[in-house]
């Protein structure tokens, strides 16, 4: 179980925050919706915070009522769910329909388990020092590297060799980086949307950094530090600010 856990976002602008944070005794989930690109038709008549919020809800049942089932069943389930809650106007063929990275940890009696789809980082602190990084790179990793065009992304998106997220297709959920870590190996863990992993890719900071800013002074503080270089430094690519969440969940000493 989780001692204690604490968390912070903020939006990267006027716009609604699409991030969301759920988390129970055993559990947290951070979901990072996919900001729809300028001029793109989703086919859906919902926004990405309606599919954020659905998918929340759906993965907060699933982990409270089917705790043996696996976390890649429970994503499944609340895709499928989700998905079910749109309408016949909804064309959940599109490739552009809204969609969400998903990061999620579950304690359990010795283990920590772990889920990644998308760019939603999760990173360990281990007893005696260190960390281990859990990511899902794929959507680094497209053919012709960055800056990606708009019918790239649509065209990798649930394709070989391409990326994978939460949208309206269950199977999704078999594609996430999933795994466990020995329990009495780790003193928390950290989980984080994008907005937050640019201390990383983009400043210099280590996930060792990141984790010691997290722990010694909390969620807000190291989304401020996020902001403060993005209006000293400016971006690398894309917006100016993102939605950023940070997440500490500090385990239980056994």
């Amino acid at each position: 179980m989780f001692a204690e856990i604490t968390y912070a976002t903020r939006p990267g602008s006027e716009w609604p925050n699409e991030d969301l944070v759920i988390a129970g005794p055993s559990w947290i989930v951070v979901l990072d919706g996919a900001t729809a690109a300028a001029g793109v038709d989703s086919g859906c008549a919902h926004d990405v915070p309606w599919l954020v919020g659905r998918l929340g809800g759906a993965l907060a049942e699933g982990l409270c009522a089917h705790g043996g089932a696996s976390l890649a069943d429970i994503l499944g389930a609340a895709i499928e769910r989700t998905a079910s809650a749109h309408g016949a106007a909804c064309d959940l063929g599109n490739p552009d329909s809204p969609s969400s990275t998903v990061a999620m940890v579950r304690s359990g009696r010795d283990r920590l388990e772990y889920l990644v789809l998308g760019d939603s980082p999760v990173v360990f602190s281990l007893v005696g020092g260190g960390v281990q990084v859990v990511s899902d790179d794929r959507l680094e990793r497209l053919p012709g590297g960055r800056p990606y065009s708009v019918e790239l992304v649509r065209r990798m998106r649930f394709a070989p060799g391409g990326f994978w997220v939460a949208g309206a297709r269950p199977e999704a959920a078999r594609h996430a980086v999933c795994g466990a870590v020995n329990l009495r190996g780790v003193r928390g863990a950290g989980v984080f949307s994008d907005g937050v992993a640019r201390l990383v890719e983009w400043y210099g900071w280590s996930w060792d950094d990141v984790l010691a800013a997290l722990a010694g002074q909390g969620p807000a503080a190291l989304i401020e530090a996020v902001r403060e270089l993005e209006r000293s430094r400016g971006p690398v690519r894309g917006k100016p600010h993102d939605d950023a969440t940070a997440v500490w969940g500090l385990l239980e000493v056994r």
